[in-house]
């Protein structure tokens, strides 16, 4: 029997804490990621709202339960510890396997509870109805699965040479990318909420076209922004992504 996410609340990271806000922002993690990505968002984004960090297990204060190796349970699980704080308006940011994992949330929280966010952020990932037409690296032998981690830029060379900390950090990036490698879309009607999708302008992962193609995902507001950068845009051109991120929160929690 399979350990599910913590619902002590080390399941949501909530950065800085504000009972008034008027909006959480919750944030999904790009595979091997944990809540640390946004430790800083709060400062650039408005006081009014909530920034809530999702740590996935087998990292950060979920590094105690086991990971995760497909997309169902994954977000099966997530809903059940991010419901009670659905309790004000919200939105969702995720980018990479972030992104696919918040969609799949949103589509399940329709279906379960009949809400959805106020804007669904999507981030550095392809459409979900797009195959994906690259092998897939999960069951690579451990040099191979290192070498590709190393082509992708989002692990520091200092993580990759250091074999201790490999070892510690490997069977949650292969269980990563095998929730993104074993994903299968099932058709479903598009989502009632807005969609902003982000982009890198040299991101070899999720193309112009790609990203695009999120637009079929939604009956409301389809917008598409790029930032230079590889696929960790969202660390290189941050201040940038997150200027354009509050163009879209609600007005009066804009200014």
């Amino acid at each position: 029997m399979r350990t599910n996410i913590s619902s002590d609340n080390s399941g949501i990271i909530f950065l800085k804490p504000n009972p008034l806000a008027a909006l959480r922002l919750f944030c999904f993690p790009y595979a091997g990621g944990s809540s640390l990505i946004f430790r800083t968002w709060t400062n650039f984004l408005p006081p009014s709202v909530e920034v809530c960090a999702i740590e996935l297990p087998g990292r950060g204060k979920q590094i105690q339960l086991p990971p995760f190796h497909r997309i169902d349970p994954l977000v099966d699980a997530i809903a059940s510890v991010i419901h009670p704080y659905l309790d004000k308006p919200f939105a969702f940011f995720g980018h990479s396997m972030g992104g696919l994992v918040s969609f799949e949330l949103g589509r399940l929280l329709r279906q379960k509870y009949g809400i959805l966010p106020l804007n669904l952020f999507i981030s550095g990932r392809r459409a979900p109805q797009l195959p994906d037409t690259e092998p897939p690296i999960h069951n690579l032998p451990e040099p191979a699965f290192i070498e590709e981690l190393r082509h992708l830029n989002g692990t520091p060379s200092a993580v990759l040479e250091n074999a201790e900390l490999m070892q510690l950090f490997l069977p949650t990036l292969r269980a990563d990318f095998a929730v993104l490698e074993t994903y299968i879309y099932t058709p479903e009607a598009a989502l009632e909420c807005p969609i902003t999708v982000f982009g890198g302008l040299e991101d070899t992962e999720a193309s112009y076209d790609e990203l695009q193609a999120w637009k079929e995902q939604t009956k409301a507001n389809f917008n598409l922004h790029m930032f230079p950068g590889d696929h960790f845009f969202i660390h290189s051109s941050q201040s940038l992504l997150l200027d354009k991120l509050t163009k879209y929160l609600p007005h009066e929690l804009s200014t």
